[in-house]
């Protein structure tokens, strides 16, 4: 069993059901899992949102966070999360934004920022957010590949951590 089967075979097992909101990935982490045999009870929808605009339109990312942070950035990713869960009945959410090649030079190329939401049912009001930023190396598709399988991947540990009732910390900076 590889890494993503054992993802899913978690996923089955806790009864998580995912959306996804993603830049740098175009639709990567849904699709691995969709590699799965069995991953149709495992996805509700994904959103693509590779443009500032889109992020903002369907996702509900503000125009200050974008202001204030970089695209690139976790505050970014966590409102990319939040807006998708918003947007679907999926009790988690995975969201990506980042780079593969030097395009900002105030960004390395590789880094990539995720964030994971956490609901306790579809009228959760208060949902549970971890984030992360990570750099990868290689080629844009290679880079594009691991930084999918990473946010599955950390989908267990954070969903873990959510259920013994480790919270992030609410003091974060991006």
């Amino acid at each position: 069993m590889n890494a993503i089967e054992r993802v899913a075979a978690y996923m089955h097992e806790h009864t998580l059901v995912l959306v996804t909101a993603e830049s740098c990935t175009a639709g990567l982490i849904a699709a691995t899992l969709a590699d799965i045999p069995g991953a149709g009870a495992l996805l509700d929808c994904a959103f693509v949102t590779y443009s500032p605009r889109s992020k903002q339109q369907c996702l509900g990312v503000t125009s200050r966070t974008l202001q204030r942070h970089n695209l690139t950035s976790e505050a970014v990713a966590r409102e990319m999360a939040l807006g998708a869960a918003r947007n679907s009945a999926a009790n988690v959410s995975i969201s990506n934004t980042g780079v593969t090649d030097d395009t900002d030079d105030e960004i390395p190329a590789g880094t990539q920022c995720y964030a994971w939401v956490f609901k306790s049912g579809p009228a959760d009001a208060s949902p549970t957010v971890y984030s992360e930023t990570m750099r990868f190396t290689g080629d844009r598709n290679s880079i594009r590949r691991a930084s999918a399988e990473h946010a599955l991947s950390r989908l267990v540990a954070y969903h873990a951590q959510w259920r013994k009732g480790d919270r992030p910390s609410t003091n974060r900076s991006s």
